[in-house]
């Protein structure tokens, strides 16, 4: 009987082993002229079960992009979709007029051709759709990729940088399905779980160091992160940058759109097995993953439950220890960066933004949520920066259920966590953070390079239901100070789309209009001396923005010029 249950066990461990799937690793895109096509398309993620997709360049996902700091780059983003959208560099240092916002839409059968110098340091960031109410329907039906960005500080240490040997991309998700096998976005039955739209996935690596780069680019779920065995790994990246030394941990935290790069030393373990894993039984309540989703146990989330994934650790990736290879890392690197955080004395402004619920009470984790008391409104700039300002940002949860905030642009370095230092995982660059259920978090960061005073950057709950109901604003960076911020009065543009003529009643004297394009290039200029109409004939179709002054004030409205 001794015998017989061992090999009962192994043969269990072998079909197990059986019913993974190897991992999906997305091509890589390089150079400095990139081609990224927006496609529908099928996929089998169960046996004879197709599933309508959407993708860059194929059926699902995107190609991984690899790009160098200083280059510039030339991007066509050409939409074959039947539906408008965006394409945004989540993480990334670039223009306003670049940055694939929800006012920068690319319509059907349209292509977008943004340029720009890689700015960014080292690290993994992403791309994906940002159609304000879309994002989650593009994004859960598969428009996502990875970018790895290059520096000469990277490059100077020994990691592990071969693509799909020893350096693994991990796009890590669940998604929620209906009876006919097809994805459904804004749902809170997300029972699948995938990594690179791979579902019960293993990889082969060598035994040695190897780098995994990890996205969590779920709608919702937030993922503890550990391996089966529960010994260290290394982190090495946060979202933005190398940390200045090597983190020695067992848990990462994940909230949806960050990213980690993390090193496991697998030297002497060939055909040895490990899984990295999500511990949900560890996260606290309120968050998405735990096994309540509001600080309230008693609190309920329409679809939340019964799901196995929530508040109970379950496996993510099976890893294969194979063979070392024949130029192996070995050694995990103790210094990484020499990264200066800003000093909180630098600050010129402290902003302050509070979560709220739109329904207060026990039902209030299936309502939508507000920034400030107020829901997104594309026409509504919520702050204007000043060119070079640094500041820092207070976000205060008055909700039951943790949000991951990110903001567009700039990368921040938080402060603390309701007054106490972030934990050793978050001191590096960050841009997104998860506030918890009645925290408040303060970051600094600084808004250099880039103004424009019409086409916004964005910031908003990076769980995307929360940020398709409204959880969302915008914001300038302007190259002076000179007009009002949050400024408001009654003033009406007439007809609304227009094809030839558009009248403006105001209450106050309007005394200039500027026509924008959505790539921010100004198209028309007019001083109106108390004149209540403007000739549009010569713009072409499409959507723009038009500024319009009275003294010192400005106001955005969008304009469809048909």
């Amino acid at each position: 009987m001794k015998k017989i249950i061992p090999t009962i066990l192994f043969l269990l461990n072998l079909t197990l082993i059986a019913q993974q799937n190897q991992l999906f690793i997305p091509p890589v895109l390089t150079g400095t002229n990139i081609n990224l096509n927006l496609q529908n398309g099928t996929y089998q993620f169960f046996p004879g079960q197709i599933t309508q997709t959407m993708g860059v360049n194929g059926d699902i996902l995107g190609p991984t992009l690899i790009l160098n700091q200083g280059d510039y780059v030339n991007f066509n983003v050409h939409n074959q979709l039947s539906d408008d959208t965006t394409i945004h560099w989540h993480g990334m240092h670039v223009s306003a007029a670049n940055d694939g916002g929800p006012h920068t839409v690319i319509a059907a059968g349209a292509t977008w051709t943004p340029s720009f110098t890689i700015m960014d340091k080292a690290a993994t960031y992403w791309y994906h759709p940002h159609l304000h109410t879309k994002t989650d329907l593009h994004v859960s039906k598969g428009i996502a990729g990875l970018i790895i960005v290059k520096d000469a500080e990277e490059a100077a240490l020994d990691l592990p940088r071969t693509y799909s040997v020893d350096d693994i991309p991990l796009v890590i998700q669940t998604k929620a399905f209906d009876n006919n096998n097809q994805i459904v976005n804004h749902a809170n039955s997300d029972t699948v779980v995938m990594v690179n739209a791979t579902i019960a996935p293993f990889v082969e690596v060598p035994a040695q160091v190897v780098r995994f780069r990890i996205l969590n680019g779920s709608s919702q779920r937030v993922f503890n992160l550990g391996l089966s065995n529960n010994e260290n790994f290394y982190l090495i990246t946060t979202d933005g940058g190398l940390l200045n030394t090597t983190l020695q941990t067992t848990r990462l935290q994940m909230a949806p759109g960050e990213r980690a790069e993390i090193l496991i030393d697998l030297n002497g373990r060939e055909n040895q097995i490990l899984f990295l894993k999500s511990f949900a039984s560890e996260l606290q309540n309120g968050i998405y993953g735990a096994t309540s989703p509001g600080m309230n146990p008693n609190m309920t989330m329409n679809g939340y439950n019964p799901n196995s994934l929530n508040g109970n650790d379950f496996n993510i990736l099976q890893i294969n220890i194979t063979a070392q290879n024949s130029n192996p890392v070995t050694n995990i690197p103790a210094t990484l960066a020499n990264d200066i955080p800003l000093d909180e004395s630098t600050a010129n402004i402290t902003r302050t933004l509070t979560f709220s619920p739109q329904n207060m009470g026990m039902n209030q984790l299936n309502g939508n949520f507000f920034i400030n008391n107020s829901s997104f409104d594309m026409n509504v700039i919520n702050y204007s920066i000043p060119l070079n300002n640094v500041e820092i940002w207070q976000l205060q949860n008055q909700s039951a259920i943790a949000h991951p905030f990110h903001i567009h642009d700039v990368q921040f370095y938080i402060l603390d966590r309701n007054g106490n230092p972030p934990p050793a995982t978050e001191q590096g660059r960050k841009d997104v953070v998860l506030v918890k259920p009645m925290e408040t978090v303060r970051f600094i960061t600084k808004f250099e390079d880039f103004a424009d005073d019409t086409v916004p950057y964005m910031y908003h709950c990076h769980m995307l239901t929360h940020e398709d109901g409204g959880m969302m604003g915008q914001f300038v960076v302007q190259s002076s100070n000179t007009v009002k911020e949050n400024q408001s009065f009654d003033l009406n543009i007439f007809p609304n789309p227009a094809s030839n003529i558009v009248s403006i009643q105001s209450e106050k004297p309007v005394t200039k209009i500027r026509l924008m394009n959505m790539t921010g290039q100004k198209v028309f200029e007019q001083n109106f001396d108390f004149k209540k109409k403007m000739d549009i004939n010569f713009s072409k179709t499409g959507i723009y923005l038009m500024e319009i002054y009275a003294g010192d004030t400005k106001i955005i409205k969008k304009l469809i010029v048909k």
